[in-house]
């Protein structure tokens, strides 16, 4: 059977190049038709004028340029789209770059790929041209792959993780400032209502976690990847506790000091660009770890315990708050686009590795919680944000990365909707000799 001479219908049906063009091998349309199988629930067009795929579809995948299907040939799968829609050889009509959610449900859903015959394979390739197995260089968005960053250190060295960070959360504050809204945090929310606005969750998040570590009026707290301060700010305006943040970006550091000092905090709340390894080692009364885990390596987990238990006053409270996968059997490293593009050297475990590591850390475990569904609500908003500063968001980071953005925002969303991943808080606390640790007989905060 050739490329082109299955059963399909006339809307799928690849059509010819524009009269007079010069065809010498497959076309675009032809490429598609081979890895894909049943009916297209998209329109694609290529460089070449071929197209597939229904005329009337409410989303058309544009294959820009030659380059553009060198991507998607020599890097099937998420790499090999992100490579070609960043750098804006694939273009997606239907929706907004800010949030292309639309469109990674439909491709997800309802456009199976197969990978042809090896006969049919080679005959593909060789009417191509064998040039389009040489991967064409990467966007600049792209991090090294991971075998390349040994250059920065072991991985999460102390060196290649303050690398890994910058690379994510260096990009621009007044980028962060648009997305993320005026809370500045880039953590999942709490919502009591999917009509809550996302500074109301941010707010609720809070709380929450205030309250699971019982803070009051005097307490010592220590936030650990504390972002740009939300919560040590949180924690010192409503709760009047002394708190420290630290972070590995330093662009993360500046603002949040700029901002203790312009809401009038200094006296109770402070952030350092520090490691959290070289933390005070003083006794705090409570500490929280709100999306720092997932940069730890799992590896890594009985050694990052232990530091947080050793900063831990005896009946001290921690509350960690991490994705996580949504079993122990799923790969702990992160799939190609977003290491690349996102968290390089990124690894999360099952929710039951966690909680086993914390225990075995030598700190008890009293309450855990489940908050996907909160993660999928929360990145909505900020896809929201993204598509209405999108000109000011492209300006100051340009197209490229904003796309980043877009698509890595949208896939997660889809992937905590669908339970591929998970956003889990587990509460323990630092027991004293003979186990007292003060926790009460029934939990003392409001869920």
């Amino acid at each position: 059977m050739s490329l082109i001479d299955r059963e399909q219908g006339a809307a799928n049906a690849p059509s010819s190049p524009p009269a007079g063009g010069r065809h010498t091998g497959p076309t675009v349309a032809e490429v598609v038709r081979a890895v894909t199988t049943g009916a297209l629930p998209v329109r694609v067009t290529g460089y070449d004028g071929s197209a597939i795929g229904p005329a009337d579809a409410g989303i058309t995948l544009s294959i820009r340029s030659e380059r553009g299907l060198s991507y998607l040939l020599t890097a099937p799968g998420d790499l090999g789209m992100a490579r070609a829609y960043v750098s804006g050889d694939l273009g997606l009509d239907g929706v907004h770059p800010g949030d292309p959610y639309e469109a990674l449900r439909v491709l997800k859903d309802e456009m199976p790929l197969r990978l042809p015959p090896v006969a049919e394979a080679l005959a593909l390739v060789r009417g191509l041209g064998w040039e389009r197995l040489m991967p064409p260089p990467p966007p600049p968005q792209e991090a090294l792959p991971r075998w390349k960053r040994v250059m920065n250190g072991l991985r999460h060295s102390r060196t290649r993780d303050s690398t890994a960070i910058s690379h994510h959360y260096d990009v621009s504050n007044a980028f962060y400032e648009k997305v993320l809204g005026p809370s500045m945090t880039y953590t999942c929310a709490v919502f009591h209502s999917p009509d809550d606005t996302l500074e109301q969750a941010q707010q609720a998040k809070y709380d929450l976690v205030a309250n699971k570590l019982a803070l009051r009026p005097g307490m010592r707290l220590l936030d650990v990847g504390c972002g740009w301060g939300g919560m040590v700010r949180h924690a010192a305006r409503e709760y009047g506790v002394k708190a420290l943040g630290v972070t590995l970006s330093k662009a993360q550091a500046q603002w949040a000091q700029a901002a203790i000092e312009r809401e009038g905090l200094g006296e109770l709340a402070e952030v350092r660009h520090l490691d959290y390894r070289d933390a005070p080692r003083e006794q705090f009364d409570a500490i929280s770890s709100i999306g720092l885990t997932e940069h730890i390596g799992v590896r890594n987990y009985p050694a990052y315990f232990g530091a947080l238990r050793n900063r831990l006053k005896p009946g001290g409270r921690l509350l960690n708050h991490c994705i996580t996968r949504a079993d122990n059997r799923a790969p702990h490293r992160s799939g190609a686009f977003i290491d690349r593009y996102v968290f390089p050297d990124g690894e999360l475990a099952g929710p039951g590795r966690l909680i086993s590591e914390i225990h075995d850390a030598g700190l008890e475990v009293h309450h855990e919680e489940n908050l996907r569904q909160h993660y999928a609500l929360t990145l909505a908003g900020w896809c929201r944000n993204l598509v209405e500063h999108w000109d000011f968001c492209v300006d100051e980071v340009g197209p490229g990365t904003a796309r980043v953005w877009g698509l890595y925002m949208a896939g997660s969303r889809l992937g905590f909707e669908r339970n591929g991943i998970q956003l889990h808080q587990v509460l323990a606390t630092h027991n004293g000799p003979d186990g007292v640790n003060g926790y009460p007989l029934r939990p003392d905060w409001t869920p």
